[in-house]
């Protein structure tokens, strides 16, 4: 019997044993593990910072915007306040030159009168003997002149200092238009630079862009610098009013110390029609609120009677269920809790009757002392009535005594009465023809 046998053949290096085998294979895939792990780390982190970074950067450029947005508000918010107080400067300064004006015109117009006094004074020195007195004429023309002298003196300072005013409010304009001029453009290159987006065709790398700009200064700086202009404009606006005032009060003065000379006599008279008139005003005024007091009077009488009514009715109601309860039968006619009750509440409602009726004949007699006293009221109102347009008659014909080249002659015998009129402020209180 015969056997056979395979010829074995290994290569000439060195094996490893089965354990080192299955520790090699362990040891790739641990390693294996740890690679990939540290890819899922890298790739996690990865992610995060993108995402972080995204968000940092949307947030960086959210709040840029907003704090452009929030410079935008404010500048236009000064702008606006400084815009107002611009306006409120051209209007002073109108309504300033326009006092100014008619000052120098006032002043211009007082060498006439001054001529006129000369050739008085020149006139009453050619008397003879002795007419050559100082009588009461005489000193009031001197009077006159010196009232016309000093009026010049005091219109002529008045213009001087307007026109300083004037001056001062003219630079104030210039610097405060320079001002909204410098806030325009600024509000023009933020609104361009918020329109900007990473998509923007104009944007690109710079070399220094956090340097500070040549001539720049601080938001304190800028802000004080604002309120300063705003506080500027201010102060020169706070006398503008009163010199203003002081050049209508100034001309006022002079017009009616001139013509206080040729007045005298209708003095009285105005001051009548405007006491007459101020009486009146409080009659009318009474007489609305005597009216109004009626009014109210009759729907209070009204309310009461109807209260009364009302009252009236649960007293019915009250007595009704007394009565009816009065018909109980047997023991069950007991004065019990809801009798007490209901005897309370009948004479309770008989004294609220009788309170109301008393409150009623009260206000009866009330609306009729308040209708006496309104009749009263229209009786005195028609006498001064009658005497204020008896008082204004009289102030129109004496138009009649005016005259000469200087006095205070109208062209139409109307005239004096509508001047005198508006001396007193009474266009709206005099009653149209």
């Amino acid at each position: 019997m015969a056997f056979q046998s395979v010829v074995t053949m290994e290569k000439p290096l060195q094996h490893i044993s089965l354990a080192d085998w299955n520790a090699r294979v362990i040891g790739l895939r641990n390693v294996a593990d740890a690679r990939r792990a540290d890819a899922f780390a890298l790739r996690h982190s990865s992610r995060t910072l993108r995402n972080e970074t995204r968000i940092e950067s949307d947030w960086a450029s959210i709040e840029t915007n907003d704090a452009l947005a929030d410079r935008i508000i404010e500048l236009n918010n000064w702008r606006q306040i400084i815009e107002r107080t611009f306006k409120r400067i051209e209007d002073e300064i109108h309504a300033l030159q326009e006092e100014k004006d008619i000052t120098e015109r006032e002043l211009a117009a007082l060498s006439a009168p001054i001529a006129v006094i000369s050739e008085v004074l020149t006139m009453r020195d050619s008397r003879f003997g002795s007419e050559m007195t100082y009588d009461e004429p005489d000193t009031e023309v001197k009077n006159e002149l010196r009232i016309l002298e000093n009026n010049q003196r005091l219109l002529a300072e008045r213009c001087q200092k307007a026109w300083a005013k004037l001056t001062r409010l003219e630079e104030v304009r210039f610097k405060i238009g320079m001002e909204i001029e410098n806030k325009v453009e600024a509000v023009d290159l933020d609104n361009v630079q918020l329109a900007l987006d990473r998509n923007s065709a104009g944007i690109s790398y710079k070399p220094d862009p956090m340097r500070n700009p040549k001539n720049s200064c601080s938001y304190e700086s800028w802000l004080e610098h604002v309120k300063n202009i705003k506080q500027l404009a201010e102060n020169e606006l706070a006398d503008t009013s009163a010199i203003r005032e002081a050049l209508f009060v100034c001309r006022e003065k002079a017009r009616n110390m001139l013509q206080a000379q040729q007045e005298r006599a209708e003095h009285s008279i105005r001051k009548r029609i405007f006491e007459t008139q101020r009486a009146r005003n409080e009659l009318e005024w009474q007489k609305l609120k005597m009216k109004e007091e009626m009014e109210s009077a009759v729907c209070e009488i009204k309310s009461l009677e109807e209260s009364l009514r009302d009252k009236s009715n649960l007293l019915k109601l009250a007595e009704t269920r007394l009565e009816n309860r009065a018909q109980r039968s047997g023991k069950e006619l007991c004065l019990d809790h809801a009798h007490d009750v209901l005897c309370q509440e009948v004479e309770k409602l008989r004294e609220i009757r009788r309170c109301l009726k008393e409150k009623i004949d009260d206000a009866k007699a009330n609306f009729n002392l308040l209708s006496d006293h309104a009749q009263k009221i229209d009786t005195d109102l028609e006498n001064k009535q009658h005497s204020l347009m008896t008082d204004i008659r009289a102030l129109d014909l004496r138009t009649r005594l005016k005259g000469g080249e200087f006095g205070l002659k109208t062209s139409n015998p109307s005239g004096q009465t509508e001047r005198n009129i508006m001396l007193t402020h009474m266009e709206q209180e005099i009653p149209k023809p």
